[in-house]
C-alpha cells in the first residue's frame, strides 16, 4: 500500500456553510445505515452515475470509476481510477482520506475495508460493481453480508437542504437563460445542431458544468425527441426541447416548445392540452404525495379528452422526474408509490405524442413545499411563437 498524502480529517478547511452541510449528509446516512444494521456503505461510481460520489465529495470525478468507503464511525475515504481526481477530492475536502483505485488489482480498496471488518455492507449501484471490484470487497470482508444500499442513497438525496436549494436556484436562472438563447436563433433554413450550439454556448458563458439536451422539429409526423441532427427549420415546424443545465453538481430542466412562425390551431390545441396537464400535476403537489398520484393527476387531463391512450409506453417514457446531482432521479408514472418529502425536487412534463400536433414538450421543475409547490423557473408556460416569417 503506498500513501503519497497526509490524511487530513473530513471537513478541516470548509467554510462553516459548508461543514454544516457535510454534518447533516453524514447523520442522515449513518441514522439510515443504523436502523438497517449497516457497519460500512460503499458508493460505487461508474462514468455515467457520479451522483453519490458527488454527495459525499462535492466533486464530480473524471475517471472511469469511482468511489466512497462510508464507515458508521470515522472518515469517508474516496478512490478513483484517475489520479488528478485524488487532487480534487483531498482539495474539497469533504473526505478524510483519497487514494488510487487501480482496476485491475484494487488492492488498496480490500485494506480499507479490512481495517474497518464490517460485519454488514451496503453498496449503492451495487448492480453495476465490477467482479474484480467485487472479489475484493468479499476478500476483504469475509462472511460480511454485502447487499444494496441504492435504496438508502437515493432516499438520502431525496430531500434537499436549503444549501442544495440555492444551487438548484442558480440551475433555474440558467436554464431561462439557455430558453432565451432556443428561441432567439430559431429561424427557417437552420440545422437543429446550430440551435444546440448556441445554447451550449450560452450556458458554459453562464458556468454550467453540463448540459443534458433532446430536441426535435417538425409537426405532426414527431414522435419523441433525440439528440440534435442536421434537419433544416422549415416555417410552422414546432421546436421541442428538454434543456437541463448542471450548475455547481445539481441539474434542472425547463420543457418548452415553440413554433417557428405563428402557431396553427391544432398546435394551439396540443399547448392547451398539455399545459392543463402541467396544472393539474402541480395543483395536487404537497408534502406526502406520490409520484404516482402526480402522474395521475396529469394522465387524467388526457383521458378526460380521449387522449389517454396517449399517456402509456407506447408514446411515452414518465410525467416527469426527480432532479438534484443526478438528472433523471425517482420517475413521475403511475405504479411508482414512492412518497414526495418536503423539499424533494422533480419536474413536472407531460411529455409525449397525440395527433393534435405531434410530439409536445411542456414542463416545470418545482419544490414540495409546507402546503403545496414552489415552481422554481420563471420562464413562462406558453406556445412561443417566433413571430411572421417570409
Amino acid at each position: 500500500m503506498t500513501i503519497d498524502h497526509a490524511p487530513a480529517p473530513a471537513g478541516a478547511g470548509l467554510s462553516p456553510e459548508d461543514l454544516a452541510e457535510l454534518q447533516l449528509r453524514h447523520r442522515k446516512i449513518r441514522d439510515a445505515m443504523a436502523e438497517q444494521g449497516l457497519d460500512v456503505v460503499l458508493a460505487y461510481g461508474p462514468a455515467w452515475r457520479r451522483e453519490n460520489i458527488r454527495y459525499f465529495t462535492d466533486v464530480t470525478p473524471a475517471g472511469s470509476a469511482a468511489l466512497v468507503v462510508f464507515p458508521a464511525e470515522g472518515d469517508p475515504v474516496a478512490f478513483s481510477t484517475r489520479p488528478s481526481d485524488l487532487a480534487d477530492f483531498r482539495a474539497q475536502g469533504w473526505v478524510g482520506e483519497a487514494r488510487r483505485l487501480d482496476p485491475a488489482n484494487p488492492a488498496e480498496l480490500g485494506v480499507v475495508l479490512k481495517e474497518l471488518a464490517p460485519r454488514r455492507i451496503g453498496i449503492a449501484h451495487h448492480e453495476l460493481v465490477p467482479l474484480v471490484l467485487m472479489e475484493t470487497i468479499r476478500a476483504a470482508a469475509p462472511g460480511a453480508e454485502v447487499g444494496s444500499a441504492t435504496k438508502l442513497l437515493d432516499t438520502a438525496r431525496l430531500v434537499k437542504s436549503e444549501w442544495e436549494l440555492a444551487r438548484m436556484r442558480r440551475s433555474a436562472v440558467v436554464c431561462a437563460a439557455g430558453w432565451e438563447a432556443f428561441v432567439d436563433v430559431l429561424e427557417p433554413g437552420l440545422p437543429e445542431y446550430r440551435i444546440v450550439a448556441e445554447v451550449e454556448a450560452r450556458l458554459k458563458n453562464l458556468g454550467a458544468e453540463d448540459n443534458f439536451m433532446l430536441i426535435a422539429s417538425g409537426r405532426d409526423e414527431v414522435r419523441g425527441m433525440t439528440p440534435p441532427g442536421d434537419r433544416l427549420l422549415e416555417a410552422g415546424d414546432m421546436v421541442r426541447t428538454e434543456l437541463t443545465p448542471k450548475m455547481d453538481g445539481y441539474w434542472l430542466q425547463i420543457c418548452r416548445s415553440a413554433v417557428v412562425g405563428k402557431a396553427d390551431d391544432g398546435q394551439r390545441k396540443s399547448f392547451d392540452l398539455f399545459n392543463e396537464a402541467v396544472e393539474a400535476g402541480i395543483s395536487v403537489v404537497r408534502p406526502g404525495i406520490t409520484a404516482h398520484e402526480v402522474a395521475m393527476a396529469e394522465n387524467d387531463v388526457f383521458r378526460k379528452y380521449g387522449y389517454g391512450e396517449y399517456c402509456g409506453s407506447n408514446y411515452t417514457r414518465v410525467r416527469g422526474h426527480g432532479h438534484g446531482l443526478h438528472l433523471d432521479e425517482t420517475p413521475i408514472i403511475e405504479g411508482n408509490h414512492t412518497v414526495l418529502p418536503e423539499n424533494s425536487v422533480f419536474i413536472i412534463h407531460p411529455n409525449t405524442y397525440t395527433p393534435l400536433a405531434g410530439y409536445h414538450v411542456l414542463g416545470d421543475p418545482v419544490r414540495v413545499t409546507a402546503d403545496g409547490a414552489e415552481v422554481l423557473i420563471t420562464t413562462e408556460r406558453k406556445l412561443f411563437e417566433t413571430g411572421d416569417v417570409a
